[in-house]
């Protein structure tokens, strides 16, 4: 769990709960974020937890970090591994380490069956040739989280298996170019986000984000792609239960 909930978790899934937002799926970027989101997800029936290693945090991760990721994936509410995947605007972590960790992180995913949410900021090219590696064409193998790439990039993501998720900066005013793309996501590889504490969409922009603001997004895509917003939540939804199969058979 990020610190910006550290106070107030109950009332902010109260929100989320009472804005129709059923499900949560708290995301580890390091190892203490990870067994929290575990911990969390034993707690919160709404909950559902991801472990991974953010590239920025690979350089202060301990040594044996592979084995401890693989022993918290064994957790029965864990529905994927990362946040993983490479940035290369801010070099915390040399790139040849990111790709080694992203690298140990995907085939991690492959052994255990389960999807893997990747992070890419400026490094567009290595990511598509490296998850191409554990490619899953007819869908599954993973989401391009808070998607803000080409649309060479988008259709390289989805022809490897991958879903596109979209969160707050889809609704910026300097957002047309990520419109766009958005409007030529195929509809059952579309996903919407929240990236909290991060990114909070509009008219929130600058403020702590948190699940319920969800719906201002999926609102924005959902005109993109001529729906309403109910239809566009039981697409998303869907599309979460068949990536994320673990919430999709417990769903069923």
């Amino acid at each position: 769990m990020d610190p910006a909930f550290a106070a107030d978790l109950p009332a902010v899934v109260a929100r989320a709960g009472a804005a129709d937002v059923t499900t949560i799926i708290c995301v580890g970027y390091d190892l203490p974020s990870s067994r929290a989101a575990v911990a969390l997800a034993a707690q919160w029936p709404s909950l559902w937890a991801t472990v991974g290693i953010h590239p920025n945090y690979l350089t202060s991760a301990p040594a044996n970090w592979l084995a401890e990721l693989t022993d918290l994936a064994q957790a029965p509410r864990v529905v994927a591994i990362g946040e993983t995947g490479l940035d290369y605007y801010r070099e915390y972590t040399p790139p040849a380490v990111q790709r080694q960790g992203f690298e140990e992180q995907l085939a991690l995913a492959a052994r255990l069956g389960l999807p893997v949410v990747v992070h890419c900021r400026e490094a567009e090219a290595d990511v598509v040739a490296m998850i191409r590696q554990y490619a899953q064409p007819a869908g599954g193998a993973g989401v391009l989280h808070c998607f803000s790439g080409t649309e060479d990039t988008m259709r390289a993501a989805v022809a490897a298996g991958y879903y596109i998720s979209f969160a707050g900066p889809l609704t910026f005013k300097t957002a047309e170019p990520l419109r766009s793309v958005a409007a030529r996501v195929p509809r059952d590889r579309l996903l919407v986000e929240t990236d909290a504490p991060y990114l909070s969409p509009m008219p929130f922009r600058g403020q702590r984000n948190e699940p319920a603001r969800v719906r201002f997004t999926a609102e924005r895509l959902a005109a993109l792609h001529g729906l309403s917003l109910a239809e566009l939540a039981a697409l998303t939804t869907r599309n979460a239960y068949h990536v994320f199969h673990r919430i999709g058979e417990a769903a069923a």
